[in-house]
C-alpha cells in the first residue's frame, strides 16, 4: 500500500506491506491513509480487541498521534453525560456508545482523531461518525448502508480500514531506525482478571476492576511513560509521554477534572446561538471550564453563547471537583514515590493497579492507607514506544 506521505509531508515516499505476503491484518476500504494514520489503526485496533476480550464488552478508541486520547467500554450514559457529549436524542447502540464515550473524555485531543471499533460498525455509529472532525476508522466489518455513509465522510477521503479479527501477530517485531535494525518479542500478554489477584491493600470492586483492566489494556498502547485514569467504563484522562511519572499523574488527573466539569450545572447551562457548530461548542466549555480567558477571548465567547456568562470560579470547581470519586488509577511502571499518591487522590482515585517492586513500595502502600485507596500489584510493566 502506497501511503499518502510519511511522519511528515516532507518525506513523499511511504508505503506499508504485509510481512507474509499470504495475509492482510489490514484491508483498505477508502481513502488515502498516512504513515501516522495507519500507526494509530494498528494500536487503536489491538487495543480494542484486547480490551473485549478482557471484558466480554464493546470497546472504542480514540487515537491521536499513536496514544490514546481516549478509550472506552459499551455502558448506557446518564443524562448529564448525553448532554455533555452532545447526543441526547440520538440513536446509539454498544457501539456508538463505546466512541461517544471514547471521545467524550477527551474533546479537545479527540479532535480530528483515529477511530478503533471492536465489533462491526452500524449505521447509528457511522452517522454520529459523519457529524464529527475525525480522519478514518478501523474496524473488523461494516453494515453496507454504515460503510457508503463513511465513504462520503470528507469528501469522500475518510479512511476506512478493515481489520482481520482472526490475524495473529507475529513473536517478534523490528522495526528500524537510522540503519539499525531493533528485534524484540512482541508484547504478547493478554491483560486479564487474573493480573488484578496480588491486592495488596484494601478491596477491589467488580466496577473497579473492569475500569482497572481498561486502563491497563490502554496503556499498553499509550506512549511511555503512561497513567490513566478510569470510571464508568471509560477513560477519563491520560497523560502520555512524560519522562517523570508523577508528571504523568498530574497531566492525567488535571485531565479527569476537566472530564468532570464538563458535567458542572454551569457548563451545561450554557446556551450557545443556534449558528455555533458541536465542535467549536465542546472547545469553547472546555476552554470555559479551564478559564483564564483574554479580554479578546471573552469578546469571542460571548458572540456564540446567549446571554451574559457567570465564570466558573476556582472555589466553584474545587468543591465539584471535591464529589469525583471511585476512579481507578493504572501506572504503566511502577510508583517509585508516594506523591503520586498524594495527587492521584485529589482526583478522586479509589483503586490503583501498579506493577510493583519499588523500593518504596510500602511507602506507597502507606500513603494508599492514609487516603483509603486499594491498590493491586500487577506485576507486569507495560512499557510502549
Amino acid at each position: 500500500m502506497q501511503l499518502k506521505y510519511g511522519a511528515n509531508p516532507h518525506q513523499p515516499y511511504a508505503a506499508l506491506e504485509p510481512l507474509d505476503p499470504a495475509t492482510q491484518p489490514l484491508s483498505l476500504l477508502n481513502g488515502n491513509p498516512s504513515f501516522i494514520n495507519l500507526l494509530d489503526a494498528v494500536n487503536a485496533w489491538q487495543l480494542v480487541q484486547e480490551a473485549h476480550a478482557a471484558t466480554g464488552r464493546v470497546a472504542a478508541a480514540s487515537f491521536k498521534h499513536v496514544s490514546p486520547a481516549g478509550a472506552a467500554l459499551a455502558e448506557p450514559l446518564p443524562e448529564d453525560l448525553a448532554r455533555a457529549y452532545e447526543v441526547q436524542g440520538r440513536e446509539l447502540t454498544p457501539a456508538a456508545t463505546a466512541y461517544v464515550r471514547a471521545r467524550g473524555a477527551d474533546p479537545k485531543s479527540s479532535f480530528g482523531d483515529f477511530v478503533a471499533l471492536s465489533v462491526v460498525v452500524d449505521v447509528p455509529t457511522a452517522r454520529f461518525l459523519k457529524s464529527v472532525i475525525s480522519d478514518g476508522i478501523v474496524a473488523p466489518g461494516f453494515e453496507p448502508e454504515a460503510l457508503e455513509l463513511l465513504k462520503s465522510k470528507k469528501k469522500g477521503n475518510f479512511v476506512v480500514l478493515q481489520a482481520d479479527a482472526d490475524f495473529v501477530a507475529p513473536a517478534r517485531e523490528s522495526r528500524e531506525l537510522f540503519g539499525l535494525r531493533f528485534t524484540q518479542d512482541r508484547n504478547a500478554h493478554a491483560v486479564s482478571a487474573a493480573d488484578l489477584q496480588d491486592v495488596v491493600i484494601g478491596e477491589l470492586t467488580d466496577a473497579a476492576r473492569d475500569d482497572l483492566l481498561l486502563g491497563m489494556v490502554a496503556l499498553k498502547y499509550t506512549q511511555s511513560n503512561s497513567v490513566g485514569y478510569a470510571l464508568g467504563g471509560q477513560m477519563i484522562g491520560i497523560g502520555a509521554g512524560q519522562q517523570s511519572r508523577v508528571d504523568c499523574t498530574k497531566l492525567a488527573g488535571a485531565k479527569a477534572d476537566v472530564w468532570h466539569l464538563q458535567r458542572h450545572p454551569k457548563v451545561l447551562g450554557l446556551s450557545f446561538a443556534s449558528t455555533t457548530r458541536r465542535q467549536e461548542r465542546i472547545n469553547w466549555r472546555v476552554r470555559y471550564i479551564e478559564g483564564d480567558l483574554t479580554a479578546g477571548e471573552r469578546a469571542a465567547f460571548q458572540q456564540v453563547v446567549e446571554g451574559p456568562v457567570e465564570p466558573l470560579s476556582a472555589e466553584e470547581k474545587a468543591e465539584w471537583v471535591a464529589g469525583l470519586t471511585g476512579v481507578s488509577l493504572v501506572s504503566d511502571g511502577f510508583i517509585p514515590f508516594r506523591d503520586n499518591i498524594d495527587h492521584a487522590q485529589r482526583h478522586g482515585v479509589r483503586f490503583i493497579a501498579q506493577p510493583g517492586g519499588s523500593a518504596r513500595d510500602a511507602e506507597v502502600q502507606a500513603a494508599c492507607a492514609e487516603y483509603g485507596i486499594a491498590m493491586a500489584h500487577t506485576g507486569l510493566r507495560l512499557f510502549h514506544h
